[in-house]
């Protein structure tokens, strides 16, 4: 938890330096598309699932921008995201986490309309799907899925008027799962991070 706040201590310290004048603050709401990959076998040969198949969420919330051309931009916002394993008993188990994500992108503008940005998002689960879990056996004192995940987000950006539309890309460093065999070749298999694209619509007040 301490080296997430750091980073993103240090980015946005860095990112103020380069800024012009200027300040905005609005809301973002909109759809995801995520899923968990892995080159984890599980229990039997397949618990990542192994297609394209993506799970739906919403993700919304605020956002502020430092800056004209080059922008500092945190955002406080709240995502659902999740994912599908098969293999187990035969099937396919679904789940969906609500996180608290923290981005902090640092951007360029390219005219009055596209902007380009990028940075660190720091990721905070607040409701756990336990029933996953309780699903795949595991005991009460597994911790499951990691409580606070650092990853990244790029994308584009347009300003029309008041309105802000983004295209986004968000990948994970860490692993979602936390679990914490004796054996490590049981716990390497199963070692997946996610990842989402995102499309929202928001509005600078």
């Amino acid at each position: 938890m301490k080296k997430l706040i750091a980073i993103l201590t240090v980015v946005g310290l860095a990112g103020t330096g380069a800024m012009a004048q200027g300040f905005e603050i609005g809301a973002r709401a909109g759809v995801n598309l995520s899923q968990v990959r892995g080159d984890g076998s599980g229990s039997d040969g397949g618990f990542w699932d192994s297609g394209e198949t993506r799970t739906t969420g919403f993700t919304g919330g605020l956002y502020t921008r430092f800056g004209n051309k080059v922008f500092l931009q945190p955002e406080f916002i709240i995502s659902q995201k999740g994912g599908t394993t098969t293999g187990l008993l035969g099937g396919e188990r679904d789940f969906k986490q609500t996180y608290f994500d923290v981005p902090v992108l640092v951007g360029v503008k390219a005219g009055e309309v596209v902007r380009i940005q990028a940075g660190p998002v720091a990721t905070f689960l607040i409701n756990e799907d336990e029933t996953f879990f309780q699903n795949i056996g595991l005991t009460e004192k597994e911790e499951g899925f990691r409580k606070a995940i650092l990853g990244y987000q790029l994308g584009v950006g347009f300003d029309i008027s008041k309105f802000r539309l983004d295209m986004r890309y968000e990948g994970n460093i860490n692993d979602v799962f936390n679990i914490d065999y004796d054996n490590d070749q049981t716990r390497d298999q199963f070692a997946g991070k996610g990842n989402l694209w995102f499309l929202t619509l928001g509005y600078a007040f």
